[in-house]
């Protein structure tokens, strides 16, 4: 049995941030996350891509924020449970709760806070009969290291702001050469990326395919040939090393919509006030919460954690008065 003072489902920047202001309240915690890897999206969808909304950091690759969150928590020696999901949730006569991994690992807290983002993500994918016989063989649906693609055709589906970064991104001297189809002539990206996408096709430096799907996908063992359907044109075959279709994450929350929480369109209902939701000692905070006024931020998230932690002070400790310190004054070690 593992025990902590806060248990923390999803290690995401929200789950990692709650670990420092836990710490700040001298507070242990553990982290438990279906990934084998801390960050959460930012390490397992996009963690070459950059981030330009983190205050202090006009960019930063969504890595880099995860390594940097990683190296501030540090100081509080966080415990972790990784490539396992919580699926269990047990409260106890004590008003503690014992939360069970897939692997039947046990953990012990008086709180939980659910930090799990948008919930387990599975790609949106395209009617093709024979997807499968390609997926890892050629077939992508997220890109992870944009250095497995140097020197190789690539062919990329979608008309959302992924799909026109990770063009641009590749066909900017990194890939032999892309091709980005689309269903319309219009996308849904933002303006910026859109006009960049089509600049560098005019240049030539990527064929730009619109009015036009992928309907089927060939090859011996590995992909080698998409086949498009154009408006226009019709059928038209393109050879390629990789077709990455990018339609689009679509989120479950998974075992955690059966744990008696007050759940509205696909999110965990919250008190503002704290963050907490309908079952009293478990909180939910960062994207997988809703609430008037959401924003899905990494920022919101942080503010959400500060507060959820300050509750969670006061339920573990309802005798002790909790006087804020800053950092400022007594730094980190400190606390």
């Amino acid at each position: 049995m593992i025990e902590t003072d806060i248990l923390i489902i999803g290690a995401g920047p929200t789950g990692l941030f709650t670990v420092f202001e836990a710490g700040l309240l001298k507070l242990k915690c553990h982290l438990i996350d279906s990934l084998p890897q801390a960050g959460g999206q930012c390490s397992e969808i996009y963690p070459k891509k950059p981030i330009y909304d983190i205050p202090a950091y006009p960019e930063i690759l969504a890595g880099d924020l995860t390594d940097r969150l990683m190296e501030q928590i540090k100081p509080f020696n966080p415990g972790f449970t990784l490539g396992e999901s919580a699926v269990d949730i047990d409260k106890q006569e004590d008003g503690s709760f014992i939360v069970t991994t897939n692997r039947g690992t046990k953990h012990k807290a008086p709180i939980v806070a659910i930090a799990g983002g948008l919930g387990v993500f599975e790609p949106r994918k395209p009617p093709i009969e024979n997807l499968s016989n390609f997926e890892d063989k050629g077939i992508e649906y997220i890109i992870k290291d944009p250095e497995f693609y140097r020197g190789k055709d690539v062919v990329i589906s979608g008309g959302g702001d992924s799909a026109l970064d990770w063009a641009y991104f590749l066909a900017n001297g990194v890939a032999k050469s892309v091709a980005l189809v689309h269903r319309r002539n219009s996308f849904r990206g933002h303006l910026d990326s859109v006009q960049k996408v089509m600049d560098m096709a005019e240049n030539g430096q990527l064929n730009l395919i619109t009015e036009a799907e992928v309907i089927g996908v060939n090859g011996p063992d590995s992909l080698n040939e998409v086949v498009i359907k154009h408006k226009t044109q019709g059928e038209i075959k393109l050879p390629t090393d990789h077709w990455i279709p990018l339609f689009g994450l679509s989120p479950k929350l998974g075992p955690i919509a059966e744990w008696g929480l007050n759940i509205s369109k696909n999110s965990i209902e919250v008190d503002t006030f704290d963050y907490s939701t309908n079952r009293e000692g478990i909180y939910a905070i960062g994207d997988v919460n809703t609430y008037p006024g959401k924003l899905k931020l990494i920022l919101c998230g942080f503010h959400e954690a500060t507060l959820m932690v300050q509750s969670a002070f006061a339920r573990i400790h309802p005798d002790k008065k909790n006087v804020l310190k800053y950092t400022t004054v007594n730094g980190v070690n400190g606390f």
